[in-house]
């Protein structure tokens, strides 16, 4: 028998989730109960195959471009709270201050202020990889490993998440996701992912499929017109 987008839409199981003074009570829907792993993996298989050519040039050009270190790995709060690695494609030069000797650090992300546009280190490679999405893309493999979700509150740096205080925040109940309610708000990525914690609480508390399937088809309208956050 077919499930349908009702079925999995049914209520199953209750959680509370407390906000400061304020207690919240999560009930979690079958789909997330049983169908939303196996909609991660199968979604992102899928993906990674469809985008491989576009996975391989961009290592390629990457590695032509900036040398070595194509991947780096961000400390990111995950489910629970818990810490994780996560991927992307280098964007900007390494930065060679890292050292006395002036050797770079491959693979490990030392920008903690690279919004700038003043930074010396951006490349125009970079640009565009970022304006694309395009650097977010081997995330696709943190989804298969069980660190994120397709469709999530996106994960926020551990010293970012510490300075405001947001570690225990109802957000990371769930997984991190790819995408989320925030990415495709209309809110600017420069305002902070704080600016949008009353979406990932909205979005926590009535975690479904059809609000992912219409996340994923807003997601592909932002990346297309490259308006989101």
């Amino acid at each position: 028998m077919s499930t349908t987008h009702s079925e999995l839409d049914q209520k199953s199981t209750g959680q509370v989730v407390v906000l400061g003074d304020e207690r919240f009570v999560r009930d979690r829907s079958v789909y997330e109960v049983m169908f939303k792993r196996p909609f991660d993996i199968l979604v992102a298989v899928g993906a990674l195959t469809l985008l491989s050519p576009v996975l391989l040039g961009t290592w390629l050009a990457v590695r032509l471009m900036l040398g070595r270190g194509v991947l780096l790995t961000q400390e990111r709060i995950g489910c629970e709270g818990e810490v994780f690695n996560m991927l992307k494609f280098r964007t900007m030069r390494h930065d060679r201050r890292a050292s006395p000797d002036g050797a770079s650090f491959a693979g490990e992300d030392r920008r903690q202020t690279h919004k700038s546009a003043d930074d010396p280190r951006h490349t125009n490679l970079g640009r565009f990889l970022r304006s694309a999405s395009i650097d977010e893309l081997p995330q696709l493999l943190n989804v298969l490993r069980g660190d994120m979700s397709i469709v999530g509150p996106r994960p926020e740096m551990r010293y970012v998440a510490k300075r405001d205080g947001i570690i225990h925040h109802p957000r990371h109940v769930v997984r991190p996701g790819l995408t989320g309610a925030f990415q495709v708000s209309g809110l600017r990525s420069s305002e902070g992912l704080a600016q949008g914690l009353h979406l990932d609480l909205a979005y926590v508390l009535n975690l479904n499929f059809s609000t992912d399937l219409r996340i994923m088809i807003k997601t592909v309208g932002v990346l297309f017109k490259r308006t989101g956050a």
